[in-house]
């Protein structure tokens, strides 16, 4: 299959990889609208065209948590992301570091920090949930601190976790759940030999180190049942607060007076989020809920978003509608399941390209100028 673009890498990772796993990345929550918004909204977010502004020197590059970014790009914490590729964590965080572009390690990830951050030449993000088990949080912190950590991602809209019907028809949960798996995997012989013989151990990597034993897959989904906790509050991060140092992002805002809120607690990004529409369905965009958070909080701490983005014009109508910052979910994963690391240097390249050529043509010579002006703010503007 030939990869043009960055959307191919969606096509590419369903054909490889055993349906439980390509629906596990894929699907959302519920009747999935939220996430078919994320991609559509986007979509419809119209750019401003300009031309003849003498664009021959043009500059990606940003600075974020006292980080230069070679563009406004991080890829997401995303679970499980080493069942895609073998190692997948690891293949992930050195195409980044490459890039020059940060790498957010999931809680729930196959590889553990201790084996992903010596991987790299450049500093390392953490994704952290609020668990009932918080002992098993601050570890996970003394951990991450001890690995060179500098960012704490603190995902809080996950109290609970989602209702994601796709995931029972396809095998990764529901009546006879491995069974299936195992079948699947039987008839993807290229997914099986490549990560599901050479990809071990497959277990989640910072809760085992934790734990002192295996917790596999098997184990995944009663785990996060269990420890995910629904009574959490901003109060219950102030401890979390005084112990990390570094930034502390919260990721899973929607709502201007959430994002208020954060400024207040003295956090120093959000994420406008809705977990890739696999939380809540029937919730705004998060293109839709950008602009009036953005009006609330801009200048006040650093604004990234997230869901529905797909190529390096998302990103760009991201940044207009008020983001400093956007994070790759899905569409790195894709990229990862098709081609390992080589796919997701190859994405970051496609997103790069899309981006410049979208700059030229909105004439935006460096981020600080990509802004709502940018954006046909009007029918017939």
């Amino acid at each position: 299959m030939i990869i043009a673009a960055a959307t191919d890498y969606r096509a590419a990772a369903q054909r490889r990889l055993p349906p439980f796993l390509f629906h596990y990345i894929d699907g959302g929550a519920y009747a999935e609208h939220t996430l078919m918004r994320n991609v559509a909204d986007l979509a419809e977010i119209a750019l401003r065209q300009r031309v003849l502004r003498n664009m021959s020197e043009l500059s990606l590059e940003t600075r974020l948590f006292n980080e230069t970014l070679a563009m406004p790009v991080a890829l997401a914490p995303v679970g499980l992301a080493g069942m895609f590729a073998r190692r997948g964590e690891v293949q992930a965080a050195k195409a980044a570091a490459a890039k020059g572009v940060p790498f957010t390690l999931s809680t729930v990830s196959v590889c553990p920090i201790e084996e992903v951050a010596p991987a790299i030449d450049r500093p390392l993000w953490f994704q952290l949930y609020v668990l009932k088990d918080r002992g098993f949080m601050k570890n996970a912190l003394e951990r991450a601190k001890a690995a060179g950590v500098t960012t704490l991602v603190f995902t809080v809209d996950m109290p609970v976790p989602g209702a994601r019907y796709r995931d029972a028809h396809s095998g990764m949960s529901g009546p006879n759940a491995p069974l299936r798996r195992m079948l699947q995997t039987m008839t993807h012989p290229r997914w099986a030999w490549d990560v599901g013989l050479l990809g071990r151990p497959h277990d989640l990597g910072n809760i085992s180190a934790y734990r002192g034993h295996p917790i596999g897959l098997a184990d995944y989904i009663g785990w996060l049942g269990d420890n995910f906790d629904p009574s959490i509050s901003w109060q219950d991060l102030q401890w979390i607060r005084d112990f990390w140092d570094g930034p502390m992002v919260i990721k899973g805002i929607l709502d201007p007076q959430d994002a208020r809120d954060a400024v207040s607690f003295g956090a120093d990004g959000i994420v406008v989020s809705n977990h890739g529409g696999r939380q809540l369905d029937g919730v705004l965009s998060s293109a839709r809920a950008l602009p009036a958070i953005a009006a609330a909080v801009k200048g006040q701490l650093a604004i990234l978003a997230d869901s529905g983005v797909r190529s390096g014009l998302d990103v760009v109508r991201m940044l207009a509608l008020g983001a400093d910052c956007v994070l790759l979910g899905r569409a790195f994963i894709y990229a990862l399941a098709a081609a390992g690391g080589a796919g997701v240097s190859h994405l970051l390249e496609l997103i790069e390209k899309e981006m410049r050529v979208a700059m030229v043509l909105t004439g935006a010579k460096s981020i600080s100028e990509i802004s709502a002006e940018s954006l046909v703010r009007e029918l017939g503007h």
